[in-house]
């Protein structure tokens, strides 16, 4: 499972440490040396690429997550680190570092940058660049927070430091501060398209992937694309075509949006969340960053007119941004994050010699049935499986002759599934309490995910008791944790399809 970066946007910086001598963890540092060992790394079902550079006084291991390599850092180059180191053992580390790449012995370093040297990967590339900024996701607990505001700073950022930017899309919803930090920045014309009679505006990928910026910034993750207006019925399909083009993304989406938090997000507003992401998508971002604010302060705006209209800002204080709701919103978006961080994989590595396995990962199995509410149960083993960073396994049990069909549910079951970044098996067996312990026993797994039994107790003793009491017992035996989910019924909220209005502006109430 990915374990991207994530911050939060608040000040501070403490001492920083220019030489590896100097270096007292937990420290900032911004240290150039040169790398001398590179590596890739194995964690379980992840990896990661480890550099150790030598300044001289020490030497600094230096480690990217998720990624098998990084353009440019390789034996004998010379870079300059910006980050917060730890340790590891006896030697300090740190963790999805900025880095610079340094001139060869020789070089002009005083000759002007062309155009292709802006690249980070150019040896002679001056300035510090996001070694995991390929695919970055501004992320709040609910509009108004500043996310698209964030997102345009970073952008003219790193357009001041020489790097081609352009706006794929954003959607400033009427508020002048957000439209004023457009200015200066290369904008791609909006498509428009004729939808029941309106008029629309979506973003035009095929313009953006013609042009070919380094970077471009696109607002709303979770947004859906009105009909006929492109290839794609989601963005975060457009993104994913922009990313494979070699094309870095920075984007923005709200917490209820996420596919395993959604249905959580609607029992606690009464609201319907319309617009979802599958988690898998958010999990692929290189760097997740917290764009943070109080409910009072929300509410506070919300009057202003700095979030919605005028004339819906009573509607929206009543019902949605209610300062319990706001509460456990900015709740869910933390615990989120804090399930995403880095931090317990950084202390089992320090544990271990980088180049073993990480043979003490969990792993989660899920027993799949039709019964309702196991959508509930799955999405609740889902955030189970990012807390304890483990690999999350679905297990459906075919049991005698019987034939899966349409109208079962399992097909929808197994999409949510795929969603949500687990892994899919169908068994047929006669058996399912022996069938999931065998499937246990075989990917070693270390938890089970149960919903609870839906049959009578008649029903029970006519095909050997519950098979729930079943493979709690087999898995007791086994040394497996057993976890029975309770199947929750779907929220009463209204299930619309999204809503447009002309001149491409699109009102949700969840947005």
């Amino acid at each position: 499972m990915r374990n991207p970066q994530t911050t939060t946007l608040l000040p501070g910086e403490d001492f920083l440490a220019r030489h590896v001598a100097e270096i007292i963890a937990p420290r900032s540092l911004h240290i150039t040396g040169t790398i001398v060992a590179t590596a890739t790394i194995s964690v379980g079902r992840a990896y990661g690429y480890e550099c150790t550079v030598d300044d001289g006084t020490g030497r600094l291991d230096i480690v990217y997550l998720g990624r098998r390599a990084v353009a440019g850092l390789r034996t004998g180059v010379r870079i300059a680190v910006e980050g917060r180191a730890g340790l590891r053992g006896d030697r300090p580390v740190v963790w999805n570092p900025r880095y610079r790449l340094e001139p060869e012995s020789g070089a002009d370093s005083a000759r002007p940058l062309a155009a292709k040297d802006r690249r980070p990967e150019h040896h002679e590339a001056r300035e510090i660049v996001e070694a995991v900024g390929h695919f970055r996701i501004y992320l709040g607990a609910a509009a108004g927070v500043g996310k698209t505001c964030a997102m345009l700073q970073e952008g003219h950022r790193r357009a001041h430091r020489g790097r081609d930017v352009v706006i794929g899309f954003v959607e400033s919803h009427g508020r002048p501060v957000t439209e004023a930090k457009t200015a200066g920045l290369e904008i791609i014309p909006r498509k428009t398209v004729e939808y029941r009679g309106a008029t629309f505006e979506e973003m035009d990928l095929d313009a953006i992937l013609a042009r070919h910026p380094e970077i471009a910034l696109v607002d709303e993750l979770a947004h859906t694309n009105v009909p006929g207006s492109g290839r794609n019925d989601k963005r975060w399909q457009d993104i994913r075509e922009l990313l494979a083009a070699d094309i870095d993304v920075i984007t923005t989406v709200n917490i209820q949006h996420l596919e395993s938090i959604a249905d959580t997000v609607e029992r606690i507003t009464g609201v319907a969340v319309r617009e979802r992401v599958p988690d898998t998508v958010v999990r692929q971002a290189g760097q997740i960053e917290l764009v943070d604010s109080s409910p009072e302060q929300l509410r506070r705006r919300m009057v202003h007119g700095n979030i919605y209209p005028t004339e819906s800002v009573q509607h929206a204080l009543s019902h949605f941004f209610r300062t319990d709701n706001l509460t456990a919103l900015r709740e869910l978006t933390l615990r989120f994050l804090a399930d995403e961080t880095d931090e317990e994989l950084v202390e089992a590595l320090q544990q271990t010699e980088t180049q073993a396995l990480w043979e003490t990962a969990e792993r989660i199995l899920v027993g799949v049935t039709a019964a309702p509410g196991t959508d509930a149960v799955i999405r609740r083993a889902c955030r189970m499986a990012a807390r304890f960073k483990a690999d999350l396994h679905l297990v459906h049990v075919v049991t005698g002759d019987a034939r899966p069909s349409a109208d079962d549910g399992i097909g929808s079951l197994k999409q949510l599934g795929h969603d949500v970044g687990a892994q899919w098996t169908q068994i047929r067996a006669d058996d399912p309490a022996q069938a999931l312990m065998e499937f246990a026993r075989q990917r070693q797994i270390t938890q089970i995910v149960l919903g609870p039994s839906q049959r009578s107790r008649w029903q029970e003793l006519l095909s050997r008791g519950s098979r729930v009491k079943r493979i709690s017992r087999l898995a007791s035996a086994a040394g497996i944790d057993v976890h029975i989910i309770a199947r929750s019924q779907p929220p009463l909220v209204p299930k619309e399809p999204p809503c447009y209005e002309a001149a491409g502006r699109r009102v949700d109430s969840d947005r």
